[in-house]
C-alpha cells in the first residue's frame, strides 16, 4: 500500500455512516425549558421546516404537560402542545418527518390531553420520568400505545440510579408496551465507560423485547457529542440532539456536528445550519444556553443544574471557585 492510500484508509469514515441510525431533534421541547416554551412561531416553523428539509426523523415539539399544574399564561403553547397549536405550524404534516411531544411523569393530565392517534398530528409520545415515577411512567406508556401512538420511555438522571433500582425497571420496561427505551444523562456526568456499560444493559434487556434504545445527552462537561457516538458505535439506534445545542442549561448534542460526523447520505446539513444563522444563534444573548464552567461543575459533582442555574443569573456569577466550594460543601453536607 502506498502513502497515500494509507492515509486515505486511515481517514475514510465512509463506515460511521449507521445507516439505521434515526435522530431526534429536541430544539424547541429542550430549549424551552430555558425560556418557558415561547419560542415565537417563526422560530417553531424554522426548526420544523429544516427538520423536514435534513432528513432528520423526528421532531420533539414540546411537552403534553398539565394546565392544571402549570399555569398557561406563565408558559408558551409548547408546554402543553395543544393540538391547534402544533397545526398551526405544521398543518397535517405530510411528510417523512415524525412529531413527537414529551409528558412528565407526575406533571401530565394524560388520559385527558393525549388525544387518540386519529385525531392526532403527532407520531410519538415521549415519557420522561424518575426512577421513583417507573409504576405511573408504565401507566403513561400504556395509555399513549392503546391510543395508537409510538412510545419512549425516557429514564432521566440515570447517572444517581442505584443498579438494583435500574435492573428492576428495566425487567418492568422489557415486558412494557414502549417502542424506544432511553439513557438520559440529565446532569451531563456519565463518563464514557459508563455510556458504554449502560448501553450494554439496556441492550441486554431490550432487544429481545423488540425494542430500540436511545440515548439523550447533556453537555456540561463538552462530552455530548462524544457520548452520543459512543451511544451509536455501541448500538443505540434513536439519538437526541438540537441545533446549536439548545437546551437546558449546558445544552444537547449539536446536531449540526453529529450530521458531520455520521457521513449518513440521508442528513443533509445546509437547511441545519440555515435554520441555526436565522433562528437559533439570535436567541442565545437571551437564552445563554450551552457549556461554561457552572455547568461543568454540576456535571462534576453529579448533581442537577438547577445550581449552577441560578449562580449564572446572580451577582457573583464570574466568582466560578466560589460556586465551587459552595457546591462542594454541600454536597459534603
Amino acid at each position: 500500500m502506498t502513502e497515500t492510500n494509507q492515509v486515505e484508509s486511515s481517514t475514510d469514515r465512509s463506515d460511521f455512516c449507521y445507516p439505521g441510525i434515526q435522530i431526534l431533534d429536541c430544539t424547541i421541547r429542550d430549549g424551552g425549558l430555558m425560556n418557558n416554551h415561547l419560542f415565537d412561531d417563526q422560530t417553531v416553523k424554522g426548526v420544523y421546516t429544516a427538520c423536514v428539509e435534513s432528513g432528520i426523523d423526528y421532531m420533539e415539539i414540546g411537552y403534553k404537560n398539565s394546565q392544571r399544574i402549570f399555569t398557561p399564561s406563565d408558559y408558551g403553547p409548547w408546554k402543553f402542545c395543544r393540538e391547534d397549536d402544533i397545526r398551526r405550524i405544521v398543518g397535517e404534516n405530510d411528510t417523512r418527518l415524525k412529531l413527537s411531544a414529551m409528558a412528565d411523569a407526575g406533571k401530565s393530565d394524560y388520559r385527558m390531553d393525549i388525544l387518540p392517534k386519529e385525531h392526532s398530528v403527532l407520531d410519538m409520545i415521549r415519557v420522561a420520568t424518575y426512577i421513583h415515577q417507573i409504576p405511573l411512567a408504565l401507566d403513561m406508556i400504556r395509555y399513549a400505545h392503546d391510543k395508537g401512538y409510538e412510545t419512549s420511555l425516557n429514564l432521566m438522571a440515570i447517572s444517581v440510579v442505584p443498579e438494583q433500582d435500574l435492573n428492576k425497571a428495566l425487567e418492568l420496561l422489557a415486558n412494557s408496551e414502549a417502542t424506544a427505551l432511553y439513557i438520559v444523562d440529565s446532569f451531563g456526568a456519565l463518563q464514557t465507560n459508563q455510556i458504554r456499560y449502560l448501553l450494554k444493559k439496556f441492550l441486554n434487556y431490550a432487544e429481545s423485547a423488540g425494542k430500540k434504545v436511545g440515548i439523550h445527552v447533556h453537555n456540561n462537561r463538552q462530552m455530548a457529542l462524544a457520548h452520543t457516538l459512543e451511544g451509536i458505535i455501541c448500538k443505540a439506534s434513536m439519538v437526541d440532539a438540537s441545533m446549536a445545542g439548545c437546551g437546558r442549561g449546558a445544552g444537547n448534542c449539536q446536531i449540526e456536528l453529529l450530521i458531520s460526523f455520521l457521513k449518513n447520505s440521508k442528513y443533509q446539513i445546509k437547511p441545519i445550519l440555515k435554520c441555526i444563522q436565522e433562528y437559533i444563534e439570535p436567541l442565545r444573548d437571551k437564552l445563554e444556553w450551552g457549556f461554561n464552567i457552572p455547568y461543568m461543575i454540576t456535571g462534576h459533582y453529579n448533581v442537577h443544574p438547577r445550581a449552577a442555574m441560578q449562580f449564572n443569573n446572580s451577582k457573583d456569577k464570574r466568582d466560578i471557585v466560589k460556586f465551587f466550594d459552595l457546591l462542594r460543601e454541600e454536597m459534603e453536607d
